[in-house]
This record gives structure tokens, C-alpha cells and sequence, in this order.
């Protein structure tokens, strides 16, 4: 019997991360080994059950990942997507070799419109597919999991065949992925609840639920699946995902763990950690997390209105339904400025979830310090910014060390630029339409290449005109993508550090050239 099976009980719900995997198919999310490890390691430290890795035939970084990951993570199973060819599950059961706890999961397309058009195969040779493919991943590992891609729009008998069949074969998990997000609650709690009770075989298999988010019901639908028998649910860190995303992990686990009274189920996640994997998997992919977003949104414990304050003031319960150290959010947000020492800037780091290292730390406290002259008020999030740039920063062929900005209404615009190009300082001046152009073009003379700008975006990480700025920057090479950021009260210097985080990470894709990504449910 799997893992999954013998750690299950009537009201324990699995929590099956697919952060590494499907959330990095969301276009720029891509992530370097070394943050893929990080997220990793913080996943299985907070109680993730199952972490898809990635999709090790997809590209030699993608095996390089999934291999890695399955020698750190001590807890979590650690799963491998693979189609249903030969290849793809044996390169998958290759990756996953060193896992203390290895898991394959294999899909095929079961819908009408995906076996004619996608697959142009006819429904008695997918579920063949479906027998051989799950038999062949039972070779390298007795947690198999299965999918039938577009599963909701697939007609029922022939979904319970293909369900039966991969059970047969040895499949312990059956995922019924909404691949296009489709479905609504109703519709989706009756699918789990006519596979309970229409495929004989079911009770020898997990259900699984895996929603995307295009109608914004992916978390309702994944809570109607529990509802109706569903225990495992496949979600990402801030519910990214193709195009409108994934279920939110964090969604999923505070709904259960709040309205226990409706929902009378469990997980295993240590929920105070929820905020910094938050702030982890949006720093290293550049996604920035909206205000507004549940959970772990910067407004998710705002209060502004004076009715809400009066009640806040009165009693926390009149307008929050849980509490920010639940989910790992201090209640202050005001506590840090130019007098503050080392030792509270440390505990500060450690209350945001950081663990540096003395240099590290020593590198952010004078950057704080700076900021602290800059800014009236220092804020949480105005550090997690500036941690997060710094870190960034800090790895690399190419620094910023200094930037000069000549720019009005009488051009050219012109920027004297200083890079760090692998130890060496380098200066140029150059000139632009606009500042941001001339500071640019500055980075591509110091450092040529052949990358082109995607998307350039700036946004406040507080209040006030001494707000930090917060740029993204997205590059695009060869069919290669990446997103860089950077964080500094002067926004041209964001713009640089960003530009420049941005070329590092093309420069890391560069040295591990590789296929194309594939695309999964």
C-alpha cells in the first residue's frame, strides 16, 4: 500500500504542490535549480504531502530539477509528471531514483475533443494507453499516480472505464483534473461523488482534484471535490498555474482550517509558514502577489474604513476571520527605522521568515540603513523588498554599482552607467528616449545580447512619494523567458537592478541548453 494510502483517514486531506511543476509553466515563471531547491526545502518544511517536482523528459533542466529535488526534500513524497510513453515514464522513474519516497504521475487526454484533435487517437487506444502506461510506471515505483487530462469535459462511462483500467494496472491515486477550468462547484463535487459510486475498484485509489482557475472557481471546485470524496488536492504556492492559474494552496488550507465546522477535514500544513513560502515563490519568480489576493495579500489584514477600525479597535473578531500569525503575518508593520541596530534588524529578518547568513545579513542591513535616510516610515514589506533584491543581487556575472541619470524635457536623455561584469567594473555613458531607455541601452553596450524586453513594470511596494519602487523586467531569447526584479526608493536604480537580475538568469538558461518546455494539464 503507498504512502498516500497509509497516511490517509476519513477526514485527512492530502496536499499534493505542483508549484515547481504546473506553476512554473505560467509564461516567465521560470526558475533557477537553486530556487527550485529552496522552494523545495521550504514546502517539505511546512508539511506539503506530495511535491511535483517538474517534468523530467521535458528538458534536461527539468530532469536535472526533479533528480535534485528528490535527493533534499526528507518528508514530502516527491512526484514526476510523465505523458503516457515509454520514454517519458522511464525518464521520470530515472529522475526520481534517490527519492526517499518517489511517486510518477502519468496522464493522457480522455475528452472527446482532445483524443480527435490533440491526440487524433480513437478511445479504445487511449485506454490501452492508459493500461500500459500505468503498468509501465508500476515497474519503477508502486505510487503511481493518474490523470485524465481534460477530465471534466470527458463523457462519464468512458471516464469510469479509463479510472477502472489505471486502477486495475496499479494506479494508488486517480487525479480528475479541470484543465481548462471549467466546471462549477455543483457539476464538479457530482463528478468525484458518480466516480465513487459508479467504478467498482475506486476504493483501492486516492481521488484527486487538480483545478485551474480560468472562471475563478478553482478553489470552490477542489472544496467541492473534497466534499464529495476527493482526499488529495493538487494546488500551487499564490495559485499560479497556466494562464488564470491553479486552486491556492493557501486558499485550500485556511478554508478547511477556518470553516471546519462546514468542512470537517484536515491537512497536514504548519499554516504559519504559509506567508513566507508566499513571499518565496513570488521573489523568485517576479510574480507579484495582488493586495487583494486572500490569504496573503499585503491588504489581507488591512483595515481602513473607520467602521472596520472602530470594530478592529473593539474586537479583532468583527472583522477577521482568522488571525495574521495563522498564516505568518506579523501584526506590525511599523516598527523598523535609522535607529535600529543589527540585532533587532536580524529578529526582524527572522519574524519575515529569513535566514541569512552573516554577510548576507551585514549586506541588507546597510542597504536598510540607506533606505532609512531616504524614507520617513520603514514598512515590512519596504524590507522584504529590499531582502529580496539584495539576495537577488548577490548572485551573478553582472552588479550594478553605480548609475547617473542626465534627463528633463530637453533630450537626449543620458545614462552613465557602472556594471560589475565578473569582477570587473565597466562604465559607459549612453543616451536613450527617456531615462529608462538611455539606462538600458547602457546595460546592452557593457554587456551585449541579444535579449528583447517583454514586459517593463513599476509599482509602489508601499505608500507615499518615498515609496520603493518595484520593477519587473522580462526578457525573451531564442524562445527562452525570464523575469527580473529589483527593488530601490530610486526607481531608474530598480529599473537597472531589475534589467540586470533579468540578463543573470538568461545567462544561467544559456549554460544549460535545452529542448523546448512541454506543456501538461
Amino acid at each position: 500500500m503507498s504512502q498516500s494510502q497509509t497516511d490517509q483517514s476519513a477526514n485527512r486531506v492530502l496536499i499534493f504542490d505542483t508549484t515547481l511543476r504546473d506553476g512554473e509553466q505560467s509564461p516567465g515563471a521560470s526558475m533557477t535549480l537553486e530556487e527550485k531547491l529552496q522552494v523545495a526545502e521550504l514546502l517539505d518544511e511546512m508539511g506539503v504531502d506530495v511535491i511535483e517536482a517538474g517534468f523530467p523528459i521535458a528538458s534536461n533542466g527539468d530532469f536535472e530539477s526533479v533528480q535534485e529535488v528528490a535527493r533534499v526534500v526528507k518528508n514530502a513524497i516527491v512526484c514526476g509528471l510523465a505523458r503516457a510513453g515509454q520514454k517519458d515514464i522511464d525518464r521520470a522513474g530515472e529522475a526520481l531514483r534517490d527519492a526517499k519516497q518517489g511517486r510518477i504521475h502519468t496522464f493522457i487526454s480522455t475528452s472527446p475533443v482532445h483524443m480527435k484533435h490533440k491526440l487524433q487517437m480513437e478511445p479504445e487506444d487511449v485506454l490501452d494507453a492508459v493500461i500500459s502506461s500505468v503498468t509501465r510506471a508500476r515497474n519503477w515505483t508502486d505510487n503511481v499516480e493518474w490523470s485524465p487530462e481534460d477530465a471534466t469535459r470527458t463523457e462519464h462511462d468512458y471516464l469510469c472505464a479509463c479510472v477502472e483500467a489505471a486502477i486495475k494496472a496499479g494506479a494508488t491515486t486517480i487525479n480528475i483534473p479541470d484543465t481548462v477550468g471549467y466546471s462549477v462547484p455543483e457539476e464538479y463535487g457530482a463528478l468525484i461523488a458518480m466516480l465513487k459510486s459508479c467504478v467498482p475498484n475506486i476504493d483501492k485509489a486516492v481521488i484527486s482534484t487538480h483545478c485551474h482557475n480560468d472562471l475563478g472557481l478553482a478553489v470552490a471546485n477542489s472544496l467541492a471535490g473534497v466534499a464529495s470524496g476527493a482526499r488529495q488536492v493538487e494546488c500551487t504556492i499564490n495559485g499560479i498555474g497556466e494562464r488564470a492559474g491553479n486552486a491556492a494552496l493557501e486558499e485550500i488550507v485556511m478554508a478547511l482550517k477556518v470553516r471546519g465546522d462546514a468542512m470537517p477535514f484536515e491537512t497536514g500544513i504548519d499554516s504559519e509558514m504559509i506567508a513566507r513560502a508566499s513571499k518565496l515563490v513570488s521573489s523568485v519568480t517576479a510574480f507579484p502577489v495582488q493586495y487583494n489576493k486572500a490569504i496573503v495579500g499585503q491588504n489581507a489584514f488591512a483595515h481602513e474604513s473607520g467602521i472596520h477600525q472602530d470594530g478592529m479597535l473593539k474586537n479583532t473578531q468583527t472583522y477577521e476571520i482568522m488571525t495574521p500569525e495563522s498564516v505568518g503575518i506579523s501584526k506590525s508593520s511599523l516598527v523598523m527605522g535609522k535607529h535600529s541596530g543589527r540585532h533587532a534588524f536580524r529578529k526582524k529578518l527572522e519574524e519575515l521568515g529569513y535566514d541569512l547568513g552573516q554577510n548576507a545579513v551585514e549586506d541588507a542591513f546597510r542597504r536598510f540603513k540607506d533606505l532609512a535616510d531616504k524614507k520617513k516610515h520603514v514598512f515590512d514589506d519596504d524590507i522584504v523588498a529590499l531582502v529580496d533584491d539584495e539576495m537577488a543581487a548577490g548572485e551573478g556575472v553582472l552588479k550594478v554599482v553605480a548609475l547617473k541619470i542626465v534627463c528633463g524635457t530637453e533630450g537626449p536623455q543620458e545614462a552613465t552607467l557602472t556594471l560589475d561584469v565578473s569582477g570587473e567594473e565597466k562604465t559607459v555613458v549612453a543616451t536613450g528616449d527617456g531615462p529608462v531607455d538611455a539606462t538600458f541601452n547602457a546595460i546592452g553596450e557593457l554587456f551585449p545580447h541579444k535579449a528583447h524586453l517583454q514586459l517593463y513594470q513599476v509599482h509602489a511596494v508601499t505608500e507615499g512619494t518615498d515609496a520603493q519602487a518595484e520593477v519587473s523586467v522580462r526578457l525573451e531569447e531564442d524562445g527562452k523567458t525570464v523575469t527580473g526584479r529589483g527593488a530601490e526608493t530610486d526607481t531608474l536604480v530598480a529599473s537597472a537592478r531589475a534589467y540586470v537580475s533579468a540578463l543573470n538568469k538568461l545567462i544561467v538558461k544559456r549554460r544549460k541548453s535545452a529542448p523546448e518546455a512541454l506543456q501538461a494539464s
